[in-house]
């Protein structure tokens, strides 16, 4: 075994973590209370996502309700009851550590659901899904909560800090720099994605210089990131800590169903691949029965319930791809493996088994 040094806590505004490990925020339904609460727990950074809570326990918070199961209109999907309450149960098991939430920027609703997530008890806002201008508004009047941008490029933190401190007279209290190979949305053009340019290794360095320019301000590496060895190598490029989703999927806390748990278990190299998506930005996940049935245009039609995402503009950008993407992935929640939509990292092949999340956080504190 390698002799390693230690793992320095991340302190991100107000807030310390024990280890520098930031789970990543996974909607729907993948990183909610049980994941989030535990990872915190065991001393990393759990993260709820705030995307979709409108089907939290078989949508038993949202208002309305329509169409086999769909919550209707934006603040039905981003329920503010049900964040509520996987806050309170996250709470149950992590006590008072640090706490995150994830709030895509892309979002219909995103100022009232950065709000509801302040008001719930979130320590650290993290959003990425565009550049986010306007997030300390959106949080303005909870000068403890810590606001972390996810940016790919030196020149979006540069535009985004300029912006921040002319506007809000304040400064992004940590920064992630997402690279291609993660899971979800990427902050690249589907081809630029496979540029060695646009690689995490090669962004990294000069979002660490940039970010040296504003301050002390945290880097965190994400995108691709898979063990000890990772995480130590990011820290040698200058990141203060990394942040990690894929992994956390193969844990008996992780939110998701075991249809999806299994999805990505049984997933080769070849099966994961990027795809067109109505938020506008290519998105990682496994090649599944849903994307054959849109080539052969037998999958579901798209008739915009939930209104999830600003540039989908109504269910016109859903309607071009070929899928709603709200519907899709709460299929996947809910373990319907002929019309789910099954996001993962480009390393999601090689999960093999579950385990619990002490026993992960163990394995990539100790590089075992």
């Amino acid at each position: 075994m390698k002799t390693r040094a230690p793992l320095k806590p991340l302190t991100i505004g107000k807030h310390t973590i024990r280890y520098p490990i930031i789970q990543g925020g996974m909607g729907v339904g993948i990183s909610w209370d049980r994941l989030a609460g535990t990872v915190s727990r065991e001393g990393g950074l759990g993260v709820i996502s705030a995307v979709g809570t409108g089907i939290y326990e078989n949508r038993a918070y949202a208002e309305r309700i329509i169409a086999d199961g769909r919550p209707y209109e934006a603040e039905n999907f981003y329920s503010r009851a049900a964040l509520f309450k996987i806050f309170e149960r996250a709470r149950e098991r992590c006590g008072d550590v640090p706490l995150g939430v994830n709030v895509l920027y892309a979002i219909n609703d995103y100022d009232r659901v950065v709000r509801d997530a302040c008001e719930a008890g979130a320590d650290i806002v993290i959003t990425g899904a565009g550049l986010p201008l306007t997030m300390p508004e959106a949080a303005r009047g909870f000068p403890d909560v810590a606001l972390v941008p996810i940016v790919s490029t030196a020149k979006a933190l540069r535009i985004l800090c300029r912006r921040w401190e002319k506007a809000h007279k304040r400064l992004p209290d940590a920064v992630i720099v997402e690279g291609p190979l993660s899971g979800g949305h990427q902050g690249f053009k589907y081809e630029d994605c496979f540029k060695p340019e646009n690689q995490l290794e090669a962004i990294l360095p000069p979002v660490v210089e940039e970010a040296k320019k504003w301050g002390e301000i945290p880097v965190i590496a994400a995108g691709g990131i898979w063990d000890r060895d990772d995480i130590d190598r990011m820290i040698a490029l200058g990141a203060d800590g990394v942040q990690m989703g894929t992994r956390f999927i193969g844990t008996v806390e992780c939110d998701a169903s075991d249809a999806f748990k299994e999805t990505i278990l049984n997933a080769t190299e070849e099966d994961i691949k990027l795809f067109k998506s109505p938020v506008g930005y290519p998105a990682r996940g496994v090649k599944t029965k849903l994307h054959r049935r849109i080539e052969e245009g037998t999958a579901p039609k798209v008739a915009c319930i939930s209104n999830c995402v600003a540039p989908c503009h109504r269910g016109e950008e859903a309607k071009a791809v070929g899928y709603c993407i709200a519907d899709r992935l709460s299929d996947a929640f809910d373990g319907k493996t002929e019309t789910g939509l099954f996001f993962t990292g480009s390393n999601g092949y090689r999960l093999r088994e579950i385990i619990t999340v002490k026993e992960l956080m163990e394995k990539l504190i100790h590089g075992e």
